[in-house]
């Protein structure tokens, strides 16, 4: 830190009041992963167990009720 008359000059450590790790970066990418993971699971396993996915039922099928 220096003065230039009225002036205050800081570096970047002393104006933030501490110091920047990374762990931000780091719970985002493994979030963002996680996500992804579940998402896909839930998709993929409703794929699985759908029974009829060979043979979907039309509109005009289920209003008849077959």
């Amino acid at each position: 830190m220096h003065r230039d008359g009225d002036e205050v000059h800081l570096q970047e450590d002393e104006a933030r009041g501490g110091s920047t790790p990374n762990i931000v970066r780091y719970v985002l990418v493994v979030s963002l992963i996680l996500a992804v993971l579940a998402l896909s699971a839930v998709w993929i396993g409703r794929a699985l167990l759908d029974r009829d996915y060979e043979h979907p039922v039309t509109a005009e099928q289920h209003a008849l009720g077959s």
